[in-house]
């Protein structure tokens, strides 16, 4: 049957402009719905909402023509230092230390402004005449045919598409009218996220401090005096951070941030995002699939959140392409079942191994405590260690999507 279009996707954060924009290259007619105003988001100020982007994802942008426009806002990664101890105390003697020097790839990652990453998606949907935006739009019903998808805008619009592609998040409409349950646990932790402007430039280094409470993270932002922040704590501590004034803020983050980078000040908005872990239990169903947060939903620890949705897309859109190459359906099961296989489990690894290590370091007991400075310093003392541990921190293990490796389909 004739539809609206090949693809339709629900969901236009990052991971849904990201999968239309790969899907466009390989000839599909790609609608996207996203329930925010497109202009409201793009015309953003600086808030210090930002992203670690690994060095495979920056490959994928490069491939489907985003990071050409965004390049040069991009704070490269050149180390990063993971050390463990107490607020107010100092880190302890062992700690991680990975520079880009080690491995051949360049920088680890680079840390860019979700200002900045969703403008270059926009212009770059804009300009591709087979995308379609619908902006402000919501999905209220989907109906699964033999044939096609069916979807229905709160407008009262229908759509119909050969496949329907949830990138909604993790409380995803999608996934829940087809009847996809979620498994997970809350981890009691919520993160404050804020931007500071500092004294010292922070010369592409990107830190975690792990504390008893949670970890504290401070990556690095272009212009070398700006960093964003990630500061998980109990939810209660953190609600009750999160409602004093500004310099009360500032003074409670103080002991935590040390003083390595001079005077620090809030140069940016500030949030809260309650932390979890969330797994879908299947990523397809009948002429559906899950892509980012809308399959899994891991802890921040190690900034793979966007990192992981960016390998669903590039693993989703390589499928997709090969089989319409060979004349199938899009919505063909087949094909749905190997981006699963590819996906399921690369996910539910990473997110249950960030799961242990929040678990690990989250504790002031005495003998774990010693058990994983050592380890700390075991892996930056062993070169062929460190060196894997760089490898897989910049998504460059695996069997990996051809977009991730900067070739097109």
């Amino acid at each position: 049957m004739r539809t609206d279009s090949d693809i339709l996707i629900v969901g236009g954060g990052l991971n849904g402009p990201a999968l239309a924009l790969a899907l466009a290259q390989g000839g599909f007619r790609v609608t996207v719905v996203d329930a925010r105003p497109a202009p409201d988001r793009a015309e953003a100020g600086f808030d210090g909402r930002s992203y670690a982007l690994a060095v495979a994802s920056v490959r994928l942008l490069q491939a489907i023509g985003v990071w050409q426009a965004v390049a040069r806002d991009a704070q490269p990664i050149h180390q990063i230092k993971a050390s463990d101890g107490r607020a107010g105390e100092g880190a302890a003697p062992f700690f991680l230390h990975f520079d880009h020097t080690e491995i051949e790839d360049g920088p680890m990652g680079h840390m860019l402004e979700d200002r900045r990453l969703y403008r270059a998606f926009l212009d770059a949907m804009g300009a591709a005449p087979n995308v379609t935006l619908l902006s402000g739009e919501t999905v209220v019903a989907q109906e699964i045919g033999p044939a096609a998808v069916t979807v229905t805008l709160r407008s009262g619009r229908v759509l119909t598409a050969g496949l329907l592609v949830g990138c909604d998040g993790r409380g995803s409409g999608v996934a829940t009218r087809a009847g996809i349950r979620r498994v997970g646990w809350a981890y009691g932790q919520t993160a404050l996220v804020t931007a500071i402007r500092h004294e010292r430039d922070h010369q592409g280094i990107a830190h975690q401090f792990f504390m008893p409470a949670g970890p504290l993270a401070i990556l690095p932002l272009k212009g070398g005096h700006h960093s964003n922040i990630v500061w998980s704590e109990a939810t209660a501590t953190a609600e009750a951070i999160q409602a004093l004034a500004d310099a009360e803020y500032l003074a409670a983050l103080r002991p935590r941030f040390g003083d390595f980078l001079g005077e620090i000040t809030l140069a940016g908005d500030r949030y809260t995002y309650p932390l979890s872990l969330s797994l879908a239990e299947r990523f397809v169903a009948p002429r559906l699939a899950l892509v980012g947060d809308a399959a899994h939903g891991v802890h921040p620890i190690a900034g793979q959140g966007l990192n992981l949705g960016l390998r669903d897309v590039a693993a989703l859109a390589e499928v997709l392409i090969l089989a319409r190459r060979r004349g199938e359906d899009v919505g063909n099961a087949a094909a749905l079942q190997a981006y699963q296989r590819w996906r399921r489990f690369d996910a539910t690894s990473l997110a249950l191994g960030m799961d242990t290590v929040n678990r690990i370091f989250s504790t002031d007991n005495p003998i774990l405590r010693l058990g994983r400075d050592l380890g700390m310093g075991a892996i930056t003392a062993l070169p062929a260690l460190r060196r894997g541990f760089m490898r897989r921190a910049a998504g460059l293990t695996g069997q990996m999507p051809r977009l991730m490796t900067g070739q097109p389909l």
